[in-house]
């Protein structure tokens, strides 16, 4: 495994990274795709054994369990000092005030209960899972720094919102010298390149490292078109699922090619997914829900694809932009948004 740092830090991560959204019992959350601890483990023993030591997860994801499942695991087959935990809080945790968001008195309430969950002193990556528009954006900045320097929270991260949103907080905290954003966790695929408008160029010039979500594009990039469209996954997840990606014909275009140049390499298609992201100077590491050792295997193997300029045309050429969707979190603004672009690809 050829190890890189995120972003402008010292921080040394595999440039594969386990989503671990996929972890949970089913009767905490996902009932019809998330894995129980039974069958996670011998995952995250794989990906361990493969040299993988960046883990991604959530306080939300099957209310807790995931992150119960994850630190059970990393302690029983790993060094906690050679493996990057990283996790996120915003969404809701319980009922009643204050059992979400980024509030001071959330963010501290909500790192014990995920240090407890993980089964660790301390968390490497502490992420915001997206913007929270009923606080100040100074007292979440100021109480995620008060956690770095208790020594709950090693690095601060974000995750998918506005350009214009990410530059102010980075402004906020370096003006106030409060602990920096290092990381952003954003929507970048082949079939969603939306990013590539405005957060992409900030985080490149503000040296911060990208951690990409959905890097295959909900599985659609591991399979051709006219396999079966969806997953179980995105069967379940409604309106979500369906406001990510399009059918228009350009992802066919982009789908098709990955297979052709996949039988180029003699790879999978999800591995050239992935090389392609690899070949983005901005991703630091892709996140791989693997729910098969097949699929960790399949992202290990991305990492030694060498794509020509002749492949990253090919790949590249049919993409149709769409709107810009980003930072959009509350489901009115959504509905609004809806009914001014009736029929496009958002969320």
């Amino acid at each position: 495994m050829r190890y890189v740092k995120l972003g402008s830090t010292g921080l040394d991560v595999s440039p594969v990274a386990i989503g671990a959204m996929t972890y949970g019992e089913p009767d905490r959350g996902h009932p019809v795709w998330s894995l129980g601890e039974e069958d996670a483990r011998p995952l995250i023993k794989h990906a361990l054994e493969a040299g993988i030591n960046f883990f991604d997860t959530a306080n939300m994801y099957s209310n807790g369990s995931s992150e119960e499942i994850l630190g059970r695991a990393l302690k029983d087959f790993a060094d906690r000092d050679d493996v990057v935990i990283a996790t996120k809080l915003r969404h809701p945790m319980r009922p009643g005030p204050n059992g979400k968001g980024l509030s001071r008195k959330v963010i501290m309430t909500e790192i014990d209960h995920s240090l407890r969950r993980l089964d660790t002193d301390y968390v490497d990556l502490y992420q915001i899972h997206r913007n929270d528009h009923a606080t100040p954006l100074e007292e979440t900045l100021e109480a995620l720094h008060d956690l770095v320097k208790a020594g709950k929270v090693r690095y601060l991260g974000a995750s998918s919102m506005f350009a214009w949103e990410f530059a102010k907080a980075l402004h906020l905290q370096e003006r106030h010298g409060w602990a920096r954003f290092v990381s952003m966790q954003d929507h970048y695929n082949l079939l969603a390149r939306e990013e590539e408008r405005e957060m992409i160029p900030l985080c490149l010039d503000e040296g911060v490292g990208t951690i990409v979500w959905s890097p295959l594009a909900r599985g659609r990039l591991a399979r051709a078109w006219d396999d079966a469209k969806s997953t179980a996954r995105a069967d379940t997840d409604g309106a979500y699922a369906d406001l990510l990606y399009s059918s228009a014909e350009s992802d066919r275009a982009i789908i098709d090619a990955v297979g052709k140049v996949a039988a180029a390499h003699g790879v999978s298609r999800a591995s050239i997914a992935l090389a392609w992201l690899h070949r983005q100077p901005v991703v630091t590491a892709p996140l791989v829900g693997a729910g098969s050792t097949q699929q960790i295997d399949d992202a290990i193997a991305s990492l030694d694809v060498e794509l020509t300029d002749e492949d990253v045309r090919a790949l590249t050429a049919p993409y149709t932009p769409r709107y810009d969707w980003q930072g959009v979190s509350d489901e009115a603004t959504m509905d609004a948004i809806r009914a001014r672009v009736p029929g496009m690809a958002l969320k």
